[in-house]
């Protein structure tokens, strides 16, 4: 999990998965977050596995990341390898450390999620298909304006020549990956969400309870794959994998939004950044959402 030295993190096509798809998972584990990441760790994400399945996704193949303060924290960034079993990923998740660290500043590093991904991956569903991976973030708080390059020195070995803008290593993650934020509760929201909705639009969920997240996480990849053809879908195939009424209900809200945007006039309804003419968006802009 400690990503010094780190070259590559591979997701592979093989005779068991023929059609893989990258999907990366990176938690928030700092003191905000209260105890959200170990209901997640042990709770939720060891049956991520098997909601992608329900949610009609052929082959995916899962990282996990765990994101602390870089400018606090002693475990600033773990990264777990691709795996295609939930047996081995609940094997990455014992091995992750929870911090409960944070700087007390409002930020924590996401940012390192996105340069990992931009940098660190090699997927063949993008570099066979052309099929964008998945990253999903949940967190609480804002992301630190730039990555730093000092941090990279230390944190992974690389030497930038300078510092790079969050702007800017989204747009790279976003050749590859899919971007999403979820926010886990809609008391959190009010914490980060209009500086992520400036970064991310309407990928951007905010959840009515943490528990959602990996429901809200596998249908959103099946809508976003065509897979599950509307949310109604989703809905049930959630229902058929045993998901209450209630969860289902509370997940199908906080997906409203995003499945909308999948309709033909999704680009016209688009949340851009203020400030931005939605006529002229910025390149990065047009990357994700384009």
């Amino acid at each position: 999990m400690n990503p010094h030295g780190l070259k590559v993190r591979e997701s592979c096509d093989s005779v068991d998965h023929p059609n893989s798809l990258g999907i990366i998972f990176a938690l928030d584990v700092t003191g905000s977050m209260g105890a959200i990441p170990e209901m997640l760790a042990q709770k939720e994400l060891p049956t991520f596995m098997k909601l992608l399945t329900a949610c009609k996704v052929p082959d995916p193949q899962l990282l996990f990341m765990a994101i602390g303060d870089a400018n606090s924290d002693r475990a600033l960034l773990q990264v777990g390898q691709f795996e295609s079993t939930a047996e081995l990923m609940d094997q990455v998740l014992t091995r992750c450390y929870i911090e409960r660290g944070g700087g007390g500043s409002g930020e924590e590093s996401y940012e390192l999620a996105f340069y990992v991904a931009a940098q660190h991956t090699d997927m063949d569903c993008w570099t066979k298909r052309k099929k964008r991976g998945y990253l999903f973030l949940t967190g609480d708080e804002l992301p630190y304006e730039k990555v730093s390059r000092h941090q990279i020195g230390t944190l992974i070995g690389e030497n930038l020549d300078e510092d790079i803008p969050i702007e800017e290593v989204i747009a790279a993650a976003s050749e590859s990956f899919h971007l999403f934020y979820l926010i886990p509760d809609l008391t959190r929201r009010k914490n980060c969400e209009k500086r992520w909705r400036k970064l991310l639009g309407d990928h951007v969920i905010c959840m009515e309870s943490p528990e959602d997240t990996c429901a809200v996480a596998a249908a959103l990849v099946g809508l976003t794959e065509k897979v599950l053809p509307d949310i109604a879908a989703a809905a049930q195939a959630l229902t058929d994998n045993g998901l209450e009424k209630e969860r289902v209900g509370s997940v199908v809200r906080a997906l409203r939004g995003y499945a909308d945007l999948l309709d033909p006039q999704a680009l016209s309804r688009v949340s851009t950044p203020s400030g931005t003419d939605a006529s002229v968006k910025p390149v990065w802009w047009k990357k994700i959402f384009g």
